[in-house]
């Protein structure tokens, strides 16, 4: 009997220290837990974050404070890296509620509104009704209903100073089914972004005709308030394959649920002689993560001679405002003022009322934190021959733009 209490005192006592450690483990990571959030909530993200490794470390289960190193990630601005953690702790503890609040509002901080609405619907379903839930899907769907996406994704970039600067080149080359030659271009620009606008000098290159020619240019887009903002530009050429002098002025209007219109007009001076006013203008519309634009041209030769054409451009933006690929297509006069020549003779408004029609193909991505931007396009066009009314023949181009950015 006495061996019996002996035996069951020692299974107390093992069983009250066992539970006695564990408590105490316990209370140590919920401690340092506690002191990692603290430090995070301070601004000691380094020391945070220190802190959280070395507790999951120890305990990998411990789904808080994986949750607060996501926040972490998200605050500093790493979505990818934020957006990978929460979902692994979402997909195997569907009812984790700081783990969904951190991932909705990571996605908001990138941006990603779609994305974060989706977030949303989907606690909602696994946590139940909840208030703070409900008011993030209202303001997100408001969101998405008044401003479209890319629109506000494009004005926060074009708001960011952090770098001012861009050097870009371009370089491409179109060839001929029949008559011309190849034409080569080349451009170099540089931009200097501030908050009263964007200045643009460049130098054009060009090889046509058996011609090397030059064109220098300066444009700006100055921010005028909120909802207007404007383009000047000018360009100068001595080169026979240029105008002589190009110069255009626009003012844009932003509207409403993702609309914007634009109206202003074109004065060019060819060299050969003669010279063409051209109107023009745009309606543009953002519509989610896409955006349309439709723009008409009128030119109005010093002979009274009237040329038309238009552009409808698409594009489908994807990660951000640098990431997208578009479409252009053109009916009517080459935009381009491409010059070719007819009878020995170099064309020059003549080209405006050719009839041309163009598709036009690009896509444009970056780098992952966007201080190199690439953008490749390729395009077809079917233009009248000048020298042979009703006879057409085919051009086919392809081109390759890089920029980098600093500050």
């Amino acid at each position: 009997m006495k061996f019996y209490y002996l035996h069951i005192s020692l299974l107390f006592f093992f069983f009250t220290i066992i539970g006695k450690s564990l408590a105490q483990t316990t209370m140590d990571a919920d401690a340092n837990f506690i002191t990692a959030r603290d430090l995070a909530f301070s601004g000691e993200k380094v020391a945070a974050r220190k802190q959280l490794n070395a507790l999951l470390k120890h305990y990998p289960e411990y789904s808080d404070a994986s949750v607060l190193l996501a926040k972490l990630d998200s605050w500093d601005g790493n979505y990818d890296n934020a957006r990978r953690q929460l979902n692994k702790i979402t997909s195997n503890k569907r009812n984790h509620r700081e783990a969904w609040m951190a991932a909705i509002r990571n996605e908001k901080y990138a941006q990603n509104n779609q994305i974060a609405l989706g977030l949303t619907q989907k606690a909602i379903s696994y946590l139940g009704t909840d208030e703070e839930l409900e008011t993030l899907r209202e303001e997100l769907i408001t969101t998405l209903t008044t401003t479209p996406e890319i629109q506000e994704t494009l004005k926060k970039e074009n708001q960011e100073l952090n770098r001012r600067n861009t050097i870009g080149v371009f370089t491409g080359a179109e060839a001929f089914d029949m008559v011309y030659d190849p034409i080569y271009r080349g451009e170099l620009n540089y931009q200097h972004r501030s908050k009263i606008g964007t200045v643009i000098p460049q130098i054009q290159f060009s090889q046509r005709l058996d011609t090397i020619g030059a064109q220098y240019g300066l444009e700006y887009y100055p921010k005028i308030n909120k909802s207007w903002h404007g383009y000047l530009g000018y360009f100068y050429s001595k080169a026979t394959i240029f105008p002589n002098h190009t110069a255009g002025a626009e003012i844009y209007k932003e509207l409403p649920k993702g609309f914007e219109a634009s109206i202003g007009g074109r004065y060019i001076q060819f060299g050969a002689g003669g010279s063409v006013i051209i109107g023009t203008g745009s309606f543009g519309w953002y519509k989610g993560n896409s955006y349309f634009s439709a723009r008409p041209y009128v030119a109005i030769k010093d002979d009274g001679g009237i040329g038309v054409s238009g552009t409808l451009l698409a594009r489908r933006y994807f990660r951000d405002g640098d990431t997208y690929f578009g479409a252009r297509l053109t009916y009517g006069f080459d935009s381009q003022l491409n010059q070719f020549i007819a009878n020995d003779r170099l064309l020059s408004e003549t080209i405006l009322y050719l009839e041309s029609q163009r598709v036009d193909l690009e896509y444009q991505f970056a780098n992952k934190n966007n201080s190199n931007v690439y953008t490749v396009n390729a395009g077809v066009r079917r233009q009248e021959l000048a020298f042979d009314s009703g006879n057409y023949f085919w051009g086919f181009n392809v081109g390759l733009r890089y920029q980098i950015r600093f500050k």
